[in-house]
């Protein structure tokens, strides 16, 4: 049994910036900050989470993105940082949010930064692939610079043609493919229009081609249970919260996703169990649901 640990969108808190540091579009990641989000975006909560994941000693841990706000050198060194505390780059895998790529920076930038952390078994960026046992898991890029007053994202053709090279590769090779990726999609509440994945359709059809058994997303704070339908069969979609959401003003309460892996007679079986943070220090809740994969 191979145990994941997924959490999404912690959102660390926005650091002091200067006026200088809010010229472009950061000014409305700032404004959005300081109007809603810090009371939203919870450190207390966010710590309770990363205590009940490593209550349950998970095998690996993942994190689809938006770990900043607006992409300061401050919030990308305090996101370095955190991922350390939550565990040594071989336990735990990363892919950006738009958030993490809210304006061009290159070399000073998150995937760069966060290098240990994002890049592959043979140190490939996305799509990147790691191998563990039984497992495979393979990280897509959707966290791109965009214009003001869009949170969209996108995998580009090079990516999704690498990608859906690497999973019929993993599929041959008989592995079971959990494909990380920060933007749904799927058209779902949160993930739309100028908030969506703007080649949403081509990565469904990547998948639906060459096959994968989870897809693991954030972005919209909401916990969610989709599919892709594919030539051999259908592909889960499951979204989970932001992992420091104190309320449910953006989204559903903070919390996190484990899901268990085992070979069935025929192809695989993931338990999945949601866990929500309680109120006030309060114990977590968890609700299950079991899913049957076939190859």
């Amino acid at each position: 049994m191979f145990r994941l640990a997924h959490l999404t969108d912690p959102h660390l808190p926005l650091p002091p910036a200067r006026l200088r540091d809010l010229l472009g579009k950061r000014v409305l990641g700032w404004q959005s900050w300081h109007r809603s989000r810090r009371t939203t975006h919870l450190p207390a909560v966010l710590a309770a989470v990363q205590r009940d994941l490593e209550a349950h000693h998970p095998d690996r841990i993942a994190v689809t993105g938006d770990i900043g706000n607006i992409s300061l050198p401050a919030e990308i060194a305090a996101a370095r940082a955190w991922l350390a505390g939550l565990g040594p780059p071989g336990q735990v895998m990363v892919v950006p949010g738009n958030h993490d790529a809210y304006v061009p920076l290159g070399p000073g930038g998150a995937m760069p930064a966060w290098a240990p952390y994002v890049t592959g078994d043979a140190g490939e960026a996305q799509p990147a692939v790691r191998r563990i046992g039984e497992v495979a898991l393979i990280g897509v890029n959707t966290g791109w610079p965009m214009p003001w007053w869009s949170s969209q994202g996108r995998v580009g053709g090079d990516q999704l043609a690498a990608l859906e090279d690497r999973l019929a590769v993993l599929g041959r090779e008989g592995l079971c493919r959990i494909v990380l990726i920060h933007h749904p999609p799927l058209a779902i509440r949160g993930g739309r229009g100028r908030k969506g994945l703007a080649d949403a359709a081509a990565f469904r059809a990547v998948v639906s081609r060459a096959g994968a058994e989870l897809v693991i997303h954030g972005h919209t704070h909401r916990r969610h249970l989709g599919k892709i339908e594919g030539v051999a069969g259908a592909t889960p979609v499951i979204g989970a919260p932001s992992a420091s959401a104190g309320n449910d003003r953006h989204g559903d309460l903070g919390g996190w996703n484990l899901y268990e892996i085992g070979r069935a007679a025929r192809g695989w079986t993931i338990g999945v169990t949601c866990r929500t943070a309680g109120a006030a220090g309060a114990p977590f809740t968890a609700s299950q649901f079991d899913l049957a994969v076939s190859p």
